[in-house]
Protein backbone atom coordinates (compact mmCIF):
# COMPACT_ATOMS: atom_id res chain seq x y z
CA UNK A 1 0.00 0.00 0.00
CA UNK A 2 1.43 3.44 -1.12
CA UNK A 3 2.48 5.56 1.95
CA UNK A 4 1.89 8.96 -0.39
CA UNK A 5 -1.71 9.86 -0.46
CA UNK A 6 -1.36 12.74 -2.52
CA UNK A 7 -0.32 10.45 -5.70
CA UNK A 8 -3.96 8.90 -5.22
CA UNK A 9 -5.46 12.43 -4.97
CA UNK A 10 -3.98 12.85 -8.49
CA UNK A 11 -4.52 10.09 -10.13
CA UNK A 12 -8.71 10.72 -9.19
CA UNK A 13 -8.56 14.02 -10.17
CA UNK A 14 -7.03 13.19 -13.70
CA UNK A 15 -9.48 10.26 -13.90
CA UNK A 16 -12.33 12.70 -13.09
CA UNK A 17 -10.75 15.71 -15.67
CA UNK A 18 -10.24 13.10 -18.80
CA UNK A 19 -13.83 12.22 -18.62
CA UNK A 20 -14.86 15.57 -18.86
CA UNK A 21 -12.46 16.29 -21.48
CA UNK A 22 -10.70 19.04 -19.26
CA UNK A 23 -7.64 16.84 -18.59
CA UNK A 24 -4.67 18.95 -19.72
CA UNK A 25 -1.48 18.25 -21.22
CA UNK A 26 2.16 19.88 -21.96
CA UNK A 27 3.54 19.82 -25.32
CA UNK A 28 6.91 20.73 -26.13
CA UNK A 29 7.99 23.06 -29.34
CA UNK A 30 10.91 21.88 -31.47
CA UNK A 31 12.74 25.31 -31.53
CA UNK A 32 11.92 29.28 -31.39
CA UNK A 33 8.50 30.77 -31.30
CA UNK A 34 7.36 32.49 -34.84
CA UNK A 35 4.83 31.89 -37.09
CA UNK A 36 5.86 28.27 -37.93
CA UNK A 37 6.77 26.11 -34.99
CA UNK A 38 7.45 22.18 -35.03
CA UNK A 39 5.77 20.02 -33.06
CA UNK A 40 6.02 16.40 -32.94
CA UNK A 41 7.92 16.65 -35.88
CA UNK A 42 5.89 18.74 -38.11
CA UNK A 43 5.70 22.40 -39.46
CA UNK A 44 2.63 24.14 -38.09
CA UNK A 45 1.78 27.82 -38.72
CA UNK A 46 1.31 29.10 -35.45
CA UNK A 47 -1.84 30.48 -34.85
CA UNK A 48 -1.97 30.60 -30.59
CA UNK A 49 1.61 32.51 -29.26
CA UNK A 50 0.94 36.21 -27.72
CA UNK A 51 4.45 36.81 -30.02
CA UNK A 52 2.00 39.59 -31.59
CA UNK A 53 4.70 41.83 -33.95
CA UNK A 54 7.24 38.92 -33.75
CA UNK A 55 9.74 39.93 -32.02
CA UNK A 56 10.40 36.60 -29.80
CA UNK A 57 13.01 35.14 -32.25
CA UNK A 58 14.04 39.08 -33.59
CA UNK A 59 18.27 38.84 -34.03
CA UNK A 60 18.33 42.38 -32.02
CA UNK A 61 16.98 40.67 -29.16
CA UNK A 62 18.97 37.62 -29.20
CA UNK A 63 22.15 39.69 -29.58
CA UNK A 64 20.82 42.24 -27.04
CA UNK A 65 20.52 38.47 -24.40
CA UNK A 66 23.58 37.53 -25.46
CA UNK A 67 25.05 40.64 -24.77
CA UNK A 68 23.84 40.81 -21.12
CA UNK A 69 24.18 37.38 -20.07
CA UNK A 70 28.16 38.52 -20.86
CA UNK A 71 27.60 41.65 -18.78
CA UNK A 72 25.20 40.49 -15.84
CA UNK A 73 25.58 36.54 -16.11
CA UNK A 74 22.31 35.05 -15.99
CA UNK A 75 20.94 34.72 -12.28
CA UNK A 76 20.56 37.58 -10.19
CA UNK A 77 21.10 35.89 -6.71
CA UNK A 78 18.96 37.79 -4.47
CA UNK A 79 15.47 39.38 -4.19
CA UNK A 80 15.34 43.31 -5.33
CA UNK A 81 16.04 43.95 -1.75
CA UNK A 82 18.89 41.73 -0.57
CA UNK A 83 21.39 42.10 -3.51
CA UNK A 84 19.20 41.64 -6.52
CA UNK A 85 18.39 45.12 -7.17
CA UNK A 86 20.74 45.49 -10.93
CA UNK A 87 21.35 47.72 -13.27
CA UNK A 88 19.29 45.98 -15.90
CA UNK A 89 15.83 46.20 -13.78
CA UNK A 90 16.88 50.29 -13.29
CA UNK A 91 16.65 50.52 -17.36
CA UNK A 92 13.56 48.68 -17.90
CA UNK A 93 12.07 50.87 -15.59
CA UNK A 94 13.01 54.36 -16.87
CA UNK A 95 12.31 52.86 -20.74
CA UNK A 96 8.78 51.68 -19.34
CA UNK A 97 7.98 54.78 -17.18
CA UNK A 98 9.51 57.05 -20.40
CA UNK A 99 7.33 54.95 -23.08
CA UNK A 100 3.87 55.04 -20.50
CA UNK A 101 4.60 58.58 -19.44
CA UNK A 102 4.29 58.13 -15.79
CA UNK A 103 6.93 59.46 -12.78
CA UNK A 104 8.04 55.93 -12.41
CA UNK A 105 7.67 51.91 -12.64
CA UNK A 106 8.36 48.67 -10.83
CA UNK A 107 9.75 45.75 -12.64
CA UNK A 108 8.90 42.39 -11.43
CA UNK A 109 8.91 38.63 -12.78
CA UNK A 110 5.88 38.43 -14.30
CA UNK A 111 2.71 39.69 -15.03
CA UNK A 112 0.94 37.02 -12.26
CA UNK A 113 3.41 37.80 -9.23
CA UNK A 114 2.91 41.85 -10.75
CA UNK A 115 -0.60 41.43 -10.02
CA UNK A 116 -0.81 39.54 -7.16
CA UNK A 117 1.92 41.72 -5.16
CA UNK A 118 0.21 45.44 -6.21
CA UNK A 119 -3.33 44.21 -5.72
CA UNK A 120 -2.72 42.32 -2.15
CA UNK A 121 -0.78 45.98 -1.15
CA UNK A 122 -3.39 48.59 -2.23
CA UNK A 123 -6.36 46.91 -0.81
CA UNK A 124 -6.90 44.90 2.49
CA UNK A 125 -9.81 43.59 4.90
CA UNK A 126 -11.40 47.63 5.28
CA UNK A 127 -11.69 48.00 1.61
CA UNK A 128 -13.12 46.37 -1.45
CA UNK A 129 -11.67 45.97 -5.10
CA UNK A 130 -14.39 45.97 -7.96
CA UNK A 131 -13.37 43.28 -10.52
CA UNK A 132 -15.03 42.43 -13.99
CA UNK A 133 -16.51 39.03 -14.33
CA UNK A 134 -13.55 38.25 -17.55
CA UNK A 135 -11.01 39.42 -15.58
CA UNK A 136 -7.36 37.50 -16.15
CA UNK A 137 -6.61 34.73 -13.07
CA UNK A 138 -3.93 36.61 -12.19
CA UNK A 139 -6.32 39.82 -11.12
CA UNK A 140 -9.07 37.08 -9.81
CA UNK A 141 -6.32 35.70 -7.20
CA UNK A 142 -4.65 39.01 -6.66
CA UNK A 143 -7.92 40.41 -5.40
CA UNK A 144 -8.49 36.78 -3.42
CA UNK A 145 -5.11 37.41 -2.19
CA UNK A 146 -5.81 41.42 -0.93
CA UNK A 147 -8.87 40.00 1.74
CA UNK A 148 -10.76 42.94 0.46
CA UNK A 149 -14.32 42.75 -0.12
CA UNK A 150 -14.34 41.39 -3.71
CA UNK A 151 -17.01 42.92 -5.58
CA UNK A 152 -17.66 41.22 -9.14
CA UNK A 153 -19.64 43.90 -12.20
CA UNK A 154 -20.80 42.26 -14.79
CA UNK A 155 -18.46 42.07 -17.83
CA UNK A 156 -18.00 45.37 -19.07
CA UNK A 157 -21.31 46.78 -17.28
CA UNK A 158 -20.45 50.38 -15.76
CA UNK A 159 -23.68 51.01 -15.22
CA UNK A 160 -23.86 48.15 -12.61
CA UNK A 161 -19.93 49.10 -11.29
CA UNK A 162 -21.55 52.72 -11.15
CA UNK A 163 -24.51 51.18 -8.70
CA UNK A 164 -22.17 48.60 -6.58
CA UNK A 165 -19.75 51.84 -5.83
CA UNK A 166 -22.02 53.43 -4.92
CA UNK A 167 -23.82 50.82 -2.49
CA UNK A 168 -21.06 48.93 -1.15
CA UNK A 169 -19.47 50.46 2.06
CA UNK A 170 -15.46 50.45 2.40
CA UNK A 171 -12.30 52.61 3.38
CA UNK A 172 -10.54 52.43 -0.10
CA UNK A 173 -12.19 51.24 -3.64
CA UNK A 174 -10.02 50.28 -6.02
CA UNK A 175 -11.36 49.10 -9.68
CA UNK A 176 -9.46 46.50 -11.25
CA UNK A 177 -9.50 45.62 -15.30
CA UNK A 178 -8.03 43.79 -18.35
CA UNK A 179 -7.82 46.55 -20.92
CA UNK A 180 -8.45 43.47 -23.46
CA UNK A 181 -9.66 40.72 -22.34
CA UNK A 182 -7.48 37.62 -23.34
CA UNK A 183 -10.12 34.82 -23.91
CA UNK A 184 -12.45 37.37 -25.98
CA UNK A 185 -10.16 39.82 -27.43
CA UNK A 186 -12.42 42.65 -26.23
CA UNK A 187 -11.63 45.41 -24.98
CA UNK A 188 -12.57 47.00 -21.58
CA UNK A 189 -14.81 50.37 -21.97
CA UNK A 190 -12.20 52.17 -20.52
CA UNK A 191 -13.60 56.26 -21.10
CA UNK A 192 -16.64 55.13 -18.84
CA UNK A 193 -14.76 53.39 -16.22
CA UNK A 194 -12.49 56.24 -15.74
CA UNK A 195 -15.22 58.69 -15.06
CA UNK A 196 -17.06 56.37 -12.76
CA UNK A 197 -13.82 56.28 -10.83
CA UNK A 198 -13.66 59.72 -10.59
CA UNK A 199 -17.68 59.83 -9.68
CA UNK A 200 -17.12 57.63 -6.88
CA UNK A 201 -13.18 58.34 -5.69
CA UNK A 202 -11.79 55.19 -6.70
CA UNK A 203 -8.96 54.01 -7.77
CA UNK A 204 -8.71 52.31 -10.81
CA UNK A 205 -5.39 49.32 -11.46
CA UNK A 206 -5.27 47.76 -15.64
CA UNK A 207 -4.02 45.33 -16.89
CA UNK A 208 -2.39 46.14 -20.36
CA UNK A 209 -0.56 42.96 -20.82
CA UNK A 210 -2.74 42.46 -24.52
CA UNK A 211 -2.44 45.96 -25.39
CA UNK A 212 1.19 46.54 -24.92
CA UNK A 213 2.89 47.08 -28.25
CA UNK A 214 0.03 46.99 -29.95
CA UNK A 215 -2.25 49.85 -29.31
CA UNK A 216 -1.78 53.38 -28.88
CA UNK A 217 1.35 56.14 -29.68
CA UNK A 218 4.27 53.76 -30.06
CA UNK A 219 2.83 50.84 -28.32
CA UNK A 220 2.03 52.35 -24.98
CA UNK A 221 -1.41 50.58 -24.79
CA UNK A 222 -4.62 51.01 -24.72
CA UNK A 223 -5.10 53.94 -22.05
CA UNK A 224 -2.51 55.96 -24.30
CA UNK A 225 -4.80 55.29 -27.08
CA UNK A 226 -7.90 56.46 -25.19
CA UNK A 227 -5.96 59.72 -23.71
CA UNK A 228 -6.53 58.49 -20.51
CA UNK A 229 -3.11 57.55 -19.20
CA UNK A 230 -2.84 60.20 -16.82
CA UNK A 231 -6.52 59.39 -15.21
CA UNK A 232 -5.55 55.67 -14.62
CA UNK A 233 -3.24 55.27 -11.03
CA UNK A 234 -1.75 51.87 -12.16
CA UNK A 235 -1.14 49.98 -14.84
CA UNK A 236 0.44 46.84 -15.73
CA UNK A 237 2.62 45.49 -19.06
CA UNK A 238 4.41 41.87 -19.72
CA UNK A 239 7.26 41.90 -21.45
CA UNK A 240 6.48 38.26 -22.73
CA UNK A 241 4.12 39.41 -25.37
CA UNK A 242 4.12 42.02 -27.51
CA UNK A 243 7.24 42.97 -26.58
CA UNK A 244 8.90 39.23 -27.13
CA UNK A 245 10.70 38.79 -24.01
CA UNK A 246 9.34 37.97 -20.43
CA UNK A 247 8.43 39.82 -16.99
CA UNK A 248 6.26 42.41 -16.03
CA UNK A 249 6.60 46.14 -15.36
CA UNK A 250 3.68 48.08 -13.14
CA UNK A 251 3.94 51.86 -14.00
CA UNK A 252 2.83 54.38 -11.55
CA UNK A 253 3.84 57.29 -9.53
CA UNK A 254 6.94 57.72 -7.53
CA UNK A 255 5.28 57.66 -3.98
CA UNK A 256 3.12 54.11 -5.05
CA UNK A 257 6.88 52.80 -6.26
CA UNK A 258 8.04 53.15 -3.29
CA UNK A 259 5.14 50.96 -1.11
CA UNK A 260 5.32 48.53 -3.43
CA UNK A 261 9.04 48.07 -2.84
CA UNK A 262 8.23 47.84 0.77
CA UNK A 263 5.25 45.91 0.91
CA UNK A 264 4.27 44.20 -2.58
CA UNK A 265 4.93 40.41 -1.35
CA UNK A 266 5.35 38.83 -4.38
CA UNK A 267 8.50 41.26 -4.99
CA UNK A 268 10.00 41.38 -1.43
CA UNK A 269 10.23 37.35 -1.11
CA UNK A 270 11.30 36.68 -4.77
CA UNK A 271 14.74 36.03 -6.17
CA UNK A 272 14.75 39.04 -8.67
CA UNK A 273 13.96 38.64 -12.43
CA UNK A 274 17.04 37.71 -14.19
CA UNK A 275 19.47 40.64 -15.37
CA UNK A 276 19.41 38.97 -18.88
CA UNK A 277 15.75 38.72 -18.90
CA UNK A 278 15.19 42.23 -18.02
CA UNK A 279 18.41 43.60 -20.27
CA UNK A 280 16.61 42.14 -23.29
CA UNK A 281 13.42 43.60 -22.38
CA UNK A 282 14.70 47.05 -22.25
CA UNK A 283 15.63 46.93 -25.68
CA UNK A 284 12.59 45.15 -26.23
CA UNK A 285 10.86 48.56 -25.07
CA UNK A 286 12.69 50.91 -27.19
CA UNK A 287 12.03 48.43 -30.12
CA UNK A 288 8.70 49.08 -29.65
CA UNK A 289 8.86 52.98 -30.39
CA UNK A 290 10.04 51.89 -33.59
CA UNK A 291 7.37 49.23 -34.77
CA UNK A 292 5.18 51.14 -36.47
CA UNK A 293 5.62 49.10 -39.82
CA UNK A 294 4.69 45.53 -37.76
CA UNK A 295 1.28 46.99 -36.03
CA UNK A 296 0.07 48.17 -39.35
CA UNK A 297 0.57 44.82 -40.77
CA UNK A 298 -0.82 43.24 -37.52
CA UNK A 299 -4.15 45.73 -37.86
CA UNK A 300 -3.96 44.41 -41.50
CA UNK A 301 -4.50 40.83 -40.87
CA UNK A 302 -7.21 41.94 -38.04
CA UNK A 303 -9.15 43.59 -40.27
CA UNK A 304 -8.83 40.86 -42.79
CA UNK A 305 -9.76 37.99 -40.33
CA UNK A 306 -12.81 40.21 -38.82
CA UNK A 307 -14.65 40.83 -42.11
CA UNK A 308 -14.12 36.85 -43.11
CA UNK A 309 -15.58 35.61 -39.79
CA UNK A 310 -18.32 37.98 -40.02
CA UNK A 311 -18.83 36.79 -43.48
CA UNK A 312 -18.81 33.05 -42.38
CA UNK A 313 -21.65 34.30 -39.60
CA UNK A 314 -19.80 35.09 -36.70
CA UNK A 315 -19.97 38.42 -34.52
CA UNK A 316 -16.64 39.44 -34.80
CA UNK A 317 -14.67 42.80 -33.94
CA UNK A 318 -11.61 44.66 -35.00
CA UNK A 319 -10.74 45.01 -31.31
CA UNK A 320 -7.32 43.47 -30.70
CA UNK A 321 -5.17 40.36 -32.76
CA UNK A 322 -7.62 37.71 -30.90
CA UNK A 323 -10.32 36.05 -32.07
CA UNK A 324 -12.90 33.25 -30.38
CA UNK A 325 -14.82 30.66 -32.14
CA UNK A 326 -17.16 29.98 -29.68
CA UNK A 327 -17.87 26.08 -29.86
CA UNK A 328 -19.68 25.27 -26.49
CA UNK A 329 -18.31 21.38 -25.42
CA UNK A 330 -14.75 20.75 -24.79
CA UNK A 331 -15.37 17.96 -27.10
CA UNK A 332 -15.86 20.09 -29.59
CA UNK A 333 -12.87 22.22 -29.11
CA UNK A 334 -11.05 19.66 -28.94
CA UNK A 335 -12.05 18.23 -32.28
CA UNK A 336 -11.92 21.68 -33.88
CA UNK A 337 -8.64 21.81 -33.08
CA UNK A 338 -7.40 18.40 -33.89
CA UNK A 339 -9.32 19.13 -37.85
CA UNK A 340 -6.69 22.56 -37.93
CA UNK A 341 -3.77 20.85 -37.01
CA UNK A 342 -4.22 18.44 -39.71
CA UNK A 343 -4.51 20.76 -41.97
CA UNK A 344 -1.07 22.12 -40.77
CA UNK A 345 -2.33 24.59 -38.08
CA UNK A 346 -1.68 24.89 -34.40
CA UNK A 347 -4.81 26.24 -32.31
CA UNK A 348 -4.73 25.59 -29.01
CA UNK A 349 -8.03 24.68 -27.68
CA UNK A 350 -9.60 26.74 -24.52
CA UNK A 351 -11.53 24.90 -22.16
CA UNK A 352 -13.20 25.41 -18.52
CA UNK A 353 -11.83 26.90 -15.85
CA UNK A 354 -10.31 29.11 -18.18
CA UNK A 355 -13.07 30.16 -19.97
CA UNK A 356 -17.25 29.55 -18.46
CA UNK A 357 -18.61 26.43 -19.13
CA UNK A 358 -20.17 26.03 -22.42
CA UNK A 359 -18.05 28.08 -23.77
CA UNK A 360 -15.06 26.03 -24.90
CA UNK A 361 -13.51 27.80 -28.02
CA UNK A 362 -10.80 28.04 -30.19
CA UNK A 363 -8.36 31.19 -29.49
CA UNK A 364 -6.79 32.46 -32.36
CA UNK A 365 -4.45 34.66 -32.09
CA UNK A 366 -2.43 36.79 -35.09
CA UNK A 367 0.39 38.00 -35.12
CA UNK A 368 2.37 40.79 -37.69
CA UNK A 369 4.92 38.03 -38.39
CA UNK A 370 2.20 35.78 -40.70
CA UNK A 371 2.14 36.13 -43.95
CA UNK A 372 -1.07 36.93 -46.30
CA UNK A 373 -0.91 33.44 -47.59
CA UNK A 374 -0.68 31.96 -43.61
CA UNK A 375 -4.07 33.91 -43.28
CA UNK A 376 -6.26 32.93 -45.84
CA UNK A 377 -5.32 29.36 -45.00
CA UNK A 378 -6.30 29.70 -41.81
CA UNK A 379 -9.58 31.30 -43.05
CA UNK A 380 -10.12 28.58 -45.19
CA UNK A 381 -9.65 26.02 -42.46
CA UNK A 382 -12.11 28.13 -41.02
CA UNK A 383 -15.21 28.00 -42.61
CA UNK A 384 -16.26 24.44 -42.40
CA UNK A 385 -15.82 24.29 -38.45
CA UNK A 386 -17.78 27.25 -38.14
CA UNK A 387 -19.92 26.02 -40.82
CA UNK A 388 -20.56 23.61 -38.35
CA UNK A 389 -20.79 24.97 -35.54
CA UNK A 390 -23.12 27.29 -36.45
CA UNK A 391 -25.81 24.38 -37.58
CA UNK A 392 -25.18 22.78 -34.14
CA UNK A 393 -26.46 25.80 -32.86
CA UNK A 394 -29.36 26.25 -34.61
CA UNK A 395 -30.47 22.70 -34.15
CA UNK A 396 -30.09 23.00 -30.25
CA UNK A 397 -31.80 26.26 -30.61
CA UNK A 398 -35.30 24.26 -33.00
CA UNK A 399 -35.15 21.65 -29.80
CA UNK A 400 -36.44 23.91 -27.18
Amino acid sequence: MSHRPAEGWAAEALRLLESSGLRRTLETIDGPQGPIVQLGGRDLINFSSNDYLGLARDERLVEASATAARLWGVGSGASRLVVGDLAPHARLEREVASLLGTEAALAFVSGYTANLGVLSTLVGPDDAVFSDALNHASLVDGCRLSRARVVIYPHGDVDALSQLLATTPARRRLVVTDAVFSMDGDRAPLPAIVDCCRRHGAALYVDEAHAFGVMGPSGAGLCAEMGLAGEVDLRMVTMGKAAGSHGAVVACGASMREWLVSRARSLVFATAPAPQVSGVSAVAVSLLREADDRRTRLWSHIRRVSHALRAMGLVAGESSPIFSVVLGTPEAALAAADQLRADGMLVKPIRPPTVPAGTSRLRICLSSAHSPTQIALLLRALEPIVAQALSANRDVGSDR
